[in-house]
């Protein structure tokens, strides 16, 4: 666990996710929560002597950090896309039905989604006076159509979620490219060019991870153009060899290549779907 300014704390050993506590004289907000339930409430009762937990921020709909959401009885605030998202889930979850690329692949059959549903939903900005401290929510589309930051303008802190990514490639398939590179260059300008920025893949992350995301983004629609050229073979196929050529700006360990080439590789031919929709 890492301490940041104003006690914030950062939280990398579970899987699923990176996540944050934010404490205050008047509790705690949980921004994410590890995938597995035991790891949750391990992670509260770590938190027990800093603060009550009071609410959870669920950052977007990927089931990395919404199945976590679902054992904890907190309000959880996130963005109205988020929540009409998840509103057509089927209240099981099977990782391994439709797998992604993603931790969750491996669970099993999960059961009581509709718990891990924001109840607190806002459509642009949302400010919470959480005790002595001001939270601001922005929704900042791009990895989601309902993506959303969590903003501490005191202590000078934005968690942004899979907005920046640096080990590994993110999901692409629920993406909105175009808003996905304006937020980034949001992040290179005041007031957040002086943030600490803690992404929900990887912690603190520099400019130059932000440049080097914008220009990953950047190459998505370029390749995808690929897919729509193809006229004979199996469309598949292109995708892994697109999916190949993406991942070489990226070093992933080798045992986790072929999860982070599915992602890629699913990523992509889901979002060259929903365009072509």
């Amino acid at each position: 666990m890492r301490k940041y300014r104003t006690g914030v704390l950062v939280e990398s050993r579970y899987p699923g996710v990176i996540i944050g506590a934010v404490p205050s004289d008047d509790g705690m907000l949980l921004v994410d929560m590890p995938l597995k339930p035991d790891d949750g409430r391990d992670w509260i009762g770590q938190l027990t002597i800093t603060g009550r937990p009071k609410y959870l921020a669920l950052m977007d709909q990927h089931p990395d950090r919404a199945l976590g959401m679902r054992s904890f009885d907190l309000p959880i605030v996130g963005h109205d896309e988020t929540l009409q998202a998840m509103r057509g889930w089927p209240d099981a979850f099977k990782g391994s039905a439709r797998p992604i690329g993603a931790e969750a692949d491996t669970l099993k059959r999960v059961t009581g989604m509709h718990k891990a549903i924001p109840s607190i939903a806002f459509e642009h900005e949302l400010k919470l006076q959480l005790g002595d401290r001001e939270v601001v929510f922005l929704h900042r589309p791009g990895p989601t159509a309902g993506s959303m930051w969590v903003v501490l303008p005191e202590a000078k802190i934005a968690f942004i979620g899979d907005t920046v990514t640096v080990s590994e490639p993110p999901y692409v398939g629920n993406a909105d490219i175009e808003a996905w590179i304006e937020s980034l260059e949001e992040l290179r300008k005041e007031p957040f060019s002086s943030y600490i920025l803690i992404s929900g893949r990887d912690g603190s992350v520099d400019r130059e991870a932000v440049n080097n995301m914008a220009r990953f983004i950047r190459k998505i629609p370029v390749r995808l153009k690929r897919l729509k050229k193809k006229k004979k073979g199996d469309p598949s196929d292109t995708a892994e060899s697109i999916a190949r050529g993406l991942l070489k700006e990226y070093k992933p360990p080798t045992a986790r290549q072929d999860l982070v080439l599915l992602r890629l590789k699913t990523g992509l031919r889901n979002l060259y779907a929903r365009n072509q929709g």
